[in-house]
């Protein structure tokens, strides 16, 4: 450590400029290429189990009683795999879904 009166002697610094590698690009053009795959994204209002005897007695009209209660948030899914909660929307004349929570998974 130098002493608190004793100047420490001054050093040259170059700095050079940091041009991005061919790995960026390559990675770039990597992502790209998966942009196009398409993926079924699904909304789910809620789900209920019954029995097939239940099932087979349901006609026009009939109710289907779920495990969400008014309001609660929808389970919003890509792939089959729960990725966000949303809200139920109209736009126009056709439901939509808007995200309200990304669901983060445990991936090892």
């Amino acid at each position: 450590m130098t002493p608190p009166n004793e100047q420490t002697p001054q050093q040259n610094v170059s700095f050079e400029e940091v041009k991005p590698s061919a790995n960026v690009e390559t990675r770039k053009k990597d992502i790209d290429a998966i942009y196009d795959i398409p993926v079924q994204i699904s909304a789910v209002l809620g789900k209920s189990t019954m029995q097939v005897s239940q099932l087979l007695k349901l006609g026009r009209g009939a109710v289907v009683e779920l495990d969400r209660k008014v309001g609660e948030a929808i389970d919003i899914y890509v792939n089959n795999r729960l990725v966000a909660r949303g809200e139920v929307i109209v736009v126009e004349d056709r439901l939509g879904v808007t995200m309200t929570e990304i669901v983060k998974s445990d991936r090892s």
